[in-house]
């Protein structure tokens, strides 16, 4: 975990964090959508699927961002936020606490 300086750069590594550019509040491109690592990308929104399924507090978050327009946005939500706390359990050798990665 020493080769990523940020939580954020793992999370773009699973290729859970958006990668569009924007300037000036005009968008500018797309980014680097296939760079990381497409088995994690994979893994994260396996176990974000799970997690919706079987955990209320993650599945209340969940319902919280799919009331906006597109549902798909939730789920990667959800994948983000797996891969922010993933990333804080290897470096910091702490286990998984749902309310305090789903907080309200």
């Amino acid at each position: 975990m020493r080769r990523f300086a940020t939580v954020g750069q793992f999370a773009s590594y699973c290729r859970c964090a958006s990668s569009q550019s924007l300037s000036n509040g005009t968008r500018k491109g797309a980014g680097n959508t296939k760079n990381g690592s497409k088995y994690l990308r994979w893994a994260f929104f396996e176990a974000a699927h799970v997690a919706i399924r079987y955990d209320p507090l993650i599945r209340r978050f969940s319902q919280r961002k799919a009331a906006r327009p597109a549902e798909f946005v939730a789920l990667k939500a959800v994948a983000h936020k797996l891969a922010r706390a993933c990333s804080h359990l290897l470096r910091d050798q702490v286990p998984f606490q749902v309310p305090r990665a789903f907080a309200a």
